[in-house]
């Protein structure tokens, strides 16, 4: 058994990042265990537990298992958990409650516990203590290990914990089972070393530590090969790609090397606006397969704020990276992060969060009451601000975002634009897509389309959504 610990968490050594080759093995008693067998899986969090998902899913399905949604028709039920903000954390919790009520009628049914929640000291000792009924508990580090884990619990009917805070390597060769046939996510790194005050992902996920660049172009050539329209790039920073590696190669030279690869649409996500280079903004003009759209997260429009969160800029740092972004990408959309109520912040703070707003327009910002998150720096800060003056200054915000993100909207009526049909959409019987700026559209077509980039015209707009019909060769 090991359980998390935040002080080794911690540490970052100059040691070498180890790339594994060949860690990922299913034993030969395992291949058929999941035949005739359904497993259910349930994920929380950012594109990156998202991806990790789409791993956890090949896993199980190299041990025959078959995927569903019903949990209760299932003989595993898998949580890939969250652990940025306390809405995720209560969601997986009831979650866990609704699973322990169907093991109380079903003794036989396995539960994986994984993810960001589990590398938490506190959230692991309370599942060892109060959830021994969870029988497998894993971290960020050792999903390739999962056929492991379940042969020996099915051997021992004991609650396993596998849980380790390193610095992290590099797992390559682990299957994948995309959720689309068209848009792929492709990791180009793990972990981060900012340790915003805030934040817990460097925690969680290790250290920064880069795939080598030859795996990436692989597995996007691949895609290409395979039909995919797009890739987005990932990373907890992904801006910083390359820092860690001993070759002169950074995350501009990795976006020209994807965008040669020919494939249609290429975007990454998230940045940090302090490794945002030049070059990469060059870069991204420079090719018409790199979409014009940029996340790059604010969290505060206090220069005061923004320095006791460790973001390592002012605010008037960021407003030149954002002028110059828009300089260079003139038809570049921007969205952003935006924390509400973080401990010290003044009413004239969030008057400076509110002013750069109104004045930078962004296209949609992803806004958040602060939830403090245990071992973090800012969670033993003074904060004297109530929830209820929070919970409004929030209201204020997504007024404010909700009318910048309708203007934006506004530009493209009348205007055709080229749309990546993905599939159904849950408006009236129609198809959606995204746009290169990333704006969701509707479109009233049918299925042919799906898997296309197709020319549309805008015919209505809103606050979240644009609705468009197909203008024909």
């Amino acid at each position: 058994m090991n359980l998390p610990n935040l002080e080794s968490a911690r540490i970052r050594t100059s040691d070498a990042t180890i790339v594994k080759r060949n860690d990922y093995i299913v034993p030969e008693d395992m291949k058929q265990i999941g035949k005739g067998k359904y497993y259910c899986l349930y994920t929380y969090g950012c594109q990156m537990n998202v991806h990790d998902s789409e791993n956890i899913a090949a896993i199980m399905e190299d041990m025959g298992y078959k995927r569903q949604e019903d949990m209760e028709n299932s003989d595993v039920v898998i949580l890939n958990t969250c652990a940025i903000r306390e809405n995720a954390h209560n969601k997986v919790m009831g979650m866990l409650g609704r699973v322990k009520h169907l093991k109380e009628t079903k003794s036989d049914l396995i539960t994986i516990f994984c993810g960001c929640m589990a590398q938490e000291e506190g959230i692991s000792l309370e599942l060892k203590n109060k959830f021994p009924w969870v029988d497998i508990i894993i971290g960020t580090h050792n999903i390739h290990k999962l056929p492991l884990y379940l042969k020996e619990t099915l051997k021992t009917k004991e609650q396993m914990m596998e849980v380790f805070s390193i610095e992290g390597d590099i797992i390559e060769g682990l299957p994948v089972k995309r959720d689309s046939k068209y848009k792929a996510w492709v990791n180009i790194m793990y972990g981060c070393d900012k340790f915003c005050t805030y934040c817990i992902v460097p925690y969680t996920r290790g250290k920064q530590r880069s795939r080598l660049p030859e795996d990436i172009l692989k597995e996007v050539k691949d895609l290409v090969a395979n039909g995919y329209q797009e890739v987005t790039l990932l990373g907890q920073n992904v801006n910083a790609y390359g820092k860690d590696l001993k070759i002169h190669y950074n995350m501009a030279n990795l976006l020209e090397d994807v965008a040669k690869t020919n494939i249609p649409r290429v975007r990454f996500v998230t940045s940090h606006p302090w490794d945002f280079s030049d070059e990469m903004i060059k870069i991204i003009a420079k090719y018409d397969n790199i979409m014009p759209y940029i996340h790059l997260p604010l969290q505060s429009g206090s220069t005061k704020i923004l320095k006791k969160m460790g973001r390592r800029y002012t605010k008037e740092e960021y407003k030149e990276l954002f002028y110059k972004i828009k300089k260079i990408i003139p038809n570049c959309a921007i969205t952003t992060d935006i924390i509400v109520g973080f401990p010290g912040e003044t009413k004239d703070d969030f008057q400076d969060t509110i002013d750069l707003v109104n004045e930078l327009k962004y296209d949609l910002a992803y806004t958040f009451i602060y939830s403090p998150r245990e071992g973090t720096p800012a969670s033993i800060m003074k904060d004297e601000t109530s929830l209820e003056e929070k919970k409004k200054r929030l209201a204020t915000l997504n007024e404010l975002i909700n009318k910048y993100a309708l203007w934006n909207n506004q530009k493209y009526l009348g205007k055709t634009v080229d749309v990546l049909i993905e599939g159904p959409s849950d408006k009236d019987n129609k198809m959606m897509g995204y746009t290169d700026t990333m704006k969701l559209v509707n479109i009233d077509t049918n299925e042919k389309y799906i898997g296309k980039i197709v020319p549309v015209k805008i015919t209505d707009v809103k606050t979240w959504s644009m609705d468009g019909e197909i203008i024909d060769d």
